[in-house]
Parts: C-alpha cells; sequence; structure tokens
C-alpha cells in the first residue's frame, strides 16, 4: 500500500522547551489517522512541520515517498490548520472563486464540494451569517477544491456543539468513502475512535502509541469475580497465572488478567477446589480508560 506520508524522527525544540520528541510513524493510502493528545502534546507542532510551516530542529518527512518536492506535495494536499478566514460579506462561492483564483483550480468543483459539506442550499449566502460549524463545513469544501489525496484537520470539531460535531464526523466518513486519505487531530477520544481506522498518540511531545484504532484497547481486560468466601476466592485467584492485580470492590472482586481466559474454565476449577461462585464476567477495559492510562503516564 502506497505510503503518503512517513515522519522520522521529527523533533521541534523551543529553547528549553520540547514540542515534538522524536517521533515517528506512517500514513498509508486510503486510512482515517488521527493524531490524538491533550492540549499541548504536539499535535498542532506536527501537523505544522509536515506542511512546512514550522521548522523542525531535527528529524524529517517524506512526501508520497519521496517522489515529489515538498513544494510540489502541497498542492496534492488539503489542509485547515486555523480558524475558517473568508471574506465576510461574500457569499460561499464568492469566497471559494477566489480560493480557486489565488490557487489556480478551475472553479467547476465549487458546487460539488459545496454539496458534499451540505451548504449548497446556502451558497449565496453572506459568510457572516453562517454558524460556527458551517464556517468549518464550508473551510472544508475550500480545501477540497484541489481534489486532495490527503486532507488534513486541526481539531475540526473544536468549538462545536453536538450536532455541529455529528455533522463534520458525518462529512469526514463521506470523504474517506470516496478513498482520499484523512489526518486529523483532536482532543476527543470519542472523536478518534468514531472516524478513524488508526491512531498515534501523543503526551508532552512523546508518542505513546501508534497503530490501529482497535488494537489500542487490544489487552486482556479484567474480570469481575465473587463467592461467599471471598477469602478462599483470592487465595484461589493468587495462585493463577492470568491473574494480576486484584482489587476489592462492594460487588466482588476485579481482577486484571494477563492473559486471554475461558470463563468456563474458571468457574469449573472453583467448583472442584470448593468454592461457588455467585459472579463471573469478563470486562474489557474500555478505550476511554487505555487513553487515559497512556495519557496519564509520567
Amino acid at each position: 500500500m502506497e505510503t503518503i506520508l512517513e515522519i522520522n524522527q521529527l523533533h521541534k525544540k523551543y529553547g528549553s522547551l520540547t514540542a515534538v520528541d522524536h517521533i515517528s510513524f506512517k500514513i498509508k493510502k486510503g486510512h482515517v489517522y488521527g493524531i490524538l493528545g491533550p492540549n499541548g502534546s504536539g499535535k498542532s507542532t506536527t501537523l505544522g512541520m509536515v506542511l512546512n510551516v514550522v521548522n523542525p530542529t531535527s528529524g524529517d518527512y517524506r512526501w508520497f515517498e519521496g517522489s515529489t518536492s515538498n513544494h510540489d506535495a502541497l498542492k496534492r494536499i488539503g489542509a485547515i490548520i486555523e480558524r475558517p478566514n473568508f471574506y465576510p460579506s461574500m457569499s460561499a462561492i464568492q469566497n471559494l472563486e477566489l480560493v480557486c483564483k489565488i490557487k489556480n483550480i478551475a472553479p467547476y468543483k465549487i458546487e460539488e464540494k459545496l454539496a458534499l459539506v451540505d451548504l449548497l442550499s446556502r451558497k449565496h449566502s453572506a459568510f457572516k451569517t453562517y454558524s460556527l460549524g458551517m464556517k468549518q463545513r464550508l473551510a472544508i469544501a475550500s480545501a477540497l477544491l484541489n481534489d486532495p489525496e490527503i486532507l488534513i484537520l486541526d481539531e475540526p470539531t473544536n468549538g462545536l456543539d453536538p450536532q455541529g460535531i455529528r455533522q463534520i464526523r458525518d462529512i469526514i466518513q463521506k470523504i474517506a468513502a470516496n478513498g482520499t486519505t484523512i489526518l486529523l487531530a483532536s482532543h476527543l477520544l470519542d472523536e478518534v475512535e468514531k472516524v478513524c481506522t488508526d491512531v498515534v498518540v501523543l503526551r508532552l511531545g512523546k508518542m505513546l502509541y501508534s497503530g490501529p484504532v482497535n488494537e489500542m484497547n487490544r489487552n486482556h481486560g479484567s474480570i469481575v469475580i465473587d463467592a461467599v468466601d471471598r477469602e478462599a476466592l483470592h487465595h484461589f485467584l493468587k495462585t493463577k497465572a492470568y491473574a494480576g492485580s486484584i482489587t476489592v470492590h462492594d460487588d466482588g472482586l476485579e481482577v486484571t488478567l494477563y492473559e486471554d481466559v475461558d470463563l468456563t474454565q474458571i468457574n469449573k476449577e472453583a467448583f472442584e477446589n470448593g468454592i461457588i461462585l455467585s459472579k463471573l464476567f469478563h470486562k474489557k477495559q474500555s478505550l476511554e480508560d487505555q487513553f487515559i492510562e497512556l495519557t496519564n503516564q509520567n
């Protein structure tokens, strides 16, 4: 699969502050990537470096497998890394026509892109009459005018209400379904989980995880187990290789798992040891728990 972007040991310092700390990852064609992390984790700085608006301290990156210069690569990229900035009194069509002139793009796709972001019915409305969500959608339409191979979005739902967030999410999914690779930065786990196939997790400039979203949560989770004789159950569990930490709750013991387990086998072995279980179920660690665990690391 074609590599759209390869980042190798990218590093950025501002004086004594390390904003991005030697991160490396690849973006493959046709995927939706999220750069996920709390505010101040280095997401925007990373995007700024690969878009040639921030100079790296060290490390490098290659667009399109090094087949083109960074300058020419930017012509194949659509990006929104700042607040939408259009002329307030001009309509959507007028603003996009101006973008086409500046970027030397034929204007015939303006209405197609407005339809994609659900703004065609407001194409003649002045930009100043748009809601924040509509302004963001117009910015996405603008970034799509050159039919980019990759669309880069920095916090695309920032400040939006739930309806606006849902609209942006739906648009991202439609764009991805058309084959465009997407890279978005967000501090919202829910946003990344719902639209991204792959994720890079950053904290204080360091990369904590890179890979598929569904594998970020690939752990064995825990079981919740209980019996009338909790003391015997506790001793029984401490002899098992699959059992990690054991936490006592009002409704039972929660056991962190070192490996996958068969609940039927656990019940059978407990019974053979004279322990009658009153509760036993598997509790998978949520992606939110995993994200918090990652980003709380020292």
